[in-house]
């Protein structure tokens, strides 16, 4: 019983380690400017594993050289009720839900009648812009409840510690934008050759509908969704508020 109760003890103490160094990494960021993400150092290694070649283009620029035409693109775009919530939208991930669990058991209908034919339903997700920031910047890319479960954590304690507007900064500077493509400011002069300041509304909803598949929407510019979708998020942004 004792050696049951020794390891039990050494995984509470490993878990609450980490969550500690968690913790202080997102309390720092209430004064530094994160130099990467586990995402970034991710996609990074990939690179280099495939082509051999290092890619990465990023620099960091400040909430006030954000183009508002982003900031709002984005809020509509991926989590419209981000200056309510507390880091989780629950609504959303109910919402989300429900919708899985429709498209597998249309999935599961279709594989019946046609097998051959049968493709996996899309997964749609509910995540909030502090829940993708927790998951990029600290966690790794599995799917797994575990996973899930420390992302609504380390998306708690993002709320706790830093501001809205810091975790918007600090989102929109680290994420991707297509391959080796990081932030606001990389992305502006990827695709528009411009600064992050300068971006138009039409411009910055076309960078919001490719979050969340970037490295597929750069490879397809002139995609039929894309043009369409972008449009949507046009005519949401003035009643995105922004913190």
């Amino acid at each position: 019983m004792k050696p049951v109760l020794r390891w039990i003890g050494l995984v509470l103490v490993a878990f609450f380690a980490l969550q500690a160094f968690f913790i202080g990494r997102i309390a720092l960021m209430t004064v530094l400017d994160p130099e990467s993400t586990t995402f970034q150092r991710s996609e990074a290694w990939r690179i280099a594993v495939e082509r051999d070649q290092l890619r990465w283009s990023q620099r960091w620029v400040p909430y006030s050289r954000i183009s508002d035409n982003l900031k709002r693109a984005v809020i509509a775009s991926e989590d419209s009720t981000f200056v309510e919530h507390d880091g989780v939208d629950w609504d959303a991930l109910e919402r989300a839900w429900q919708r899985n669990e429709k498209a597998m058991e249309a999935a599961a209908r279709r594989s019946m009648l046609a097998p051959a034919r049968a493709k996996a339903p899309k997964i749609v997700g509910g995540s909030t812009i502090t829940q993708q920031l927790a998951k990029n910047l600290l966690l790794s890319g599995e799917r797994s409840l575990l996973r899930k479960g420390q992302e609504f954590v380390l998306a708690m304690a993002l709320e706790h510690l830093l501001t809205k507007q810091r975790i918007l900064e600090i989102y929109l500077n680290s994420v991707e934008w297509g391959e080796g493509v990081f932030g606001a400011e990389a992305a502006a002069q990827h695709y528009f050759r411009k600064p992050a300041s300068r971006l138009s509304a039409y411009e910055a909803a076309r960078l919001a509908v490719m979050l969340p598949q970037p490295k597929r929407f750069e490879k397809m510019p002139g995609s039929r969704y894309l043009a369409g979708r972008t449009s949507t998020i046009v005519a949401r942004m003035n009643a995105a508020e922004m913190p």
